[in-house]
């Protein structure tokens, strides 16, 4: 592992709260997606 030094506790939070919040704008970018593709297939069996 790479010595990070009196920084460590630094870095390594700032790279979890990075992937954590990639994460969570992932989770978000898949419920919108399959919310509007519900939508959507509403939408479609209406007509």
């Amino acid at each position: 592992m790479i010595e990070l030094g009196k920084y460590a506790g630094a870095v390594i939070g700032a790279y979890g709260l990075s992937l954590a919040l990639l994460g969570g704008l992932i989770w978000r970018t898949l419920a919108a997606n399959a919310r509007a593709r519900r939508d959507l297939e509403r939408q479609e069996n209406r007509g």
